[in-house]
């Protein structure tokens, strides 16, 4: 799908209107299949309390809903900064097939919203992160996995 300067516009502006009404991060996004917007998302985070209200994953959320489906093929998104890791993670599973932005990480990162740190902890063995993680009742969760594994009627996703 070609890029669309109006699309890319309408992020900016969304991630514009979102600061100006105080209602979070100055982010933006919109899911567009085609010529038509299938939703909007700006960064609600600090007006919902959630750490996981980026513009990218309400306009995700947004776009499955109406569609009716947890796959996104066919959609493109637009967002108004190069996306972070829970972001670009979430992007993935949903199956956009390309990712337009206007500032990247390091314009992001000049006014301190760094992903960084992140993108350097996901790269770390386990035991070298900083949130230490512990394995406990392996072998029952395995068994959740093989009942899982072993449903005729399962959804694979």
């Amino acid at each position: 799908m070609a890029y669309k300067k109006e699309f890319m516009e309408k992020a900016v502006n969304l991630s514009r209107e979102n600061i100006r009404k105080g209602k979070g991060g100055p982010f933006g996004a919109l899911i567009v299949n085609g010529d038509e917007i299938i939703s909007s998302g700006t960064n609600c985070v600090t007006s919902e309390n959630d750490p996981t209200a980026h513009a990218e994953i309400q306009a995700i959320r947004r776009a499955c809903k109406k569609l009716k489906t947890f796959h996104l093929k066919g959609c493109v998104i637009y967002t108004s900064c190069e996306p972070c890791p829970m972001c670009l993670s979430a992007i993935y599973w949903a199956g956009l097939e390309k990712i337009y932005y206007a500032n990247t990480r390091n314009d992001a990162s000049s006014i301190e919203f760094s992903d960084d740190f992140i993108y350097k902890e996901i790269c770390l063995n386990i035991s070298e992160r900083t949130i230490p993680m512990e394995q406990h009742l392996h072998d029952e969760a395995l068994e959740v996995f093989s009942e899982w594994d072993n449903m005729p009627n399962k959804i694979k996703y």
